[in-house]
C-alpha cells in the first residue's frame, strides 16, 4: 500500500504501525514547508506511483484532514479514486487527531481541531503530535474502526461533510484484512 499523507508527523508515524506480515504499507509525507494544498499532495502521489510503479494489487491511499482546504481541493482528490479502482482516499473532518481520539472514545461533540487534541490529550497527556505504537494495540484499533463506522452510516461516498467523521478506518480495513505482497523498495 502507498499512502500519501497530508501531515508528517502523526498521520506517518500512526500508519508505520500497521504494519505486518502479510501487508507493506509505505508511507510518505507529503506535505513541503508551507505548501500542503490537496491539488499539490496528488500530484505527488501520482509522481510517485509512475517511479514506483505499483503491482496490480497493490493500493495507492491519499490521506487528508478538511480543517484548512476549500471543497473543490478536496473533490480534486475524490476524482482521483474515480480514475483507478486502486486509488482511494481517507479524509477526517476536522483533523487526523479525531482518528486517534476514536482509539479511546466516541468523539461526540468535536467540531474543531482545537478541540480534537483537546480530548485526545485527556487521553494521551502531551500529546505534540507524536504517535507512541505501545497507545494504540491492535484492540483500540478495532475500536476505533467500529467506531469510524458507526459515525459513517450511510457511509459517504466521496468524504465526511459533518465534523465529526472520519473514512480513515477504511484504508484501515484495508491494511488488516488485505494479505498482499510487499512492494519493493
Amino acid at each position: 500500500m502507498f499512502v500519501g499523507c497530508e501531515g508528517t508527523v502523526s498521520e506517518v508515524q500512526y500508519l508505520r504501525i500497521l504494519n505486518h506480515d502479510q501487508t507493506a504499507v509505505l508511507v510518505k509525507p507529503m506535505r513541503r514547508k508551507n505548501d500542503g494544498a490537496p491539488k499539490r499532495l496528488l500530484a505527488d502521489m501520482r509522481r510517485w506511483l509512475r517511479e514506483e510503479q505499483p503491482r496490480a494489487n497493490d493500493q495507492a491511499w491519499l490521506v487528508v484532514d478538511t480543517d484548512s482546504w476549500p471543497e473543490e481541493h478536496l473533490h480534486a482528490l475524490h476524482q482521483w479514486t474515480a480514475e483507478n479502482a486502486s486509488h482511494h482516499l481517507a479524509v477526517s473532518n476536522p483533523a487526523f487527531e479525531l482518528w486517534l481520539l476514536l482509539h479511546f472514545e466516541d468523539g461526540h461533540g468535536i467540531a474543531t481541531p482545537a478541540e480534537c487534541r483537546r480530548r485526545l490529550e485527556r487521553h494521551l497527556p502531551g500529546y505534540d503530535k507524536s504517535v507512541n505504537a505501545r497507545a494504540f494495540p491492535r484492540e483500540r484499533v478495532a475500536a476505533a474502526c467500529e467506531r469510524a463506522r458507526v459515525r459513517d452510516t450511510p457511509a459517504c461516498c466521496d468524504w465526511p461533510r459533518n465534523p465529526p467523521g472520519t473514512t480513515v478506518y477504511r484504508l484501515v480495513d484495508a491494511v488488516m484484512a488485505e494479505p498482499t505482497t510487499s512492494p519493493t523498495k
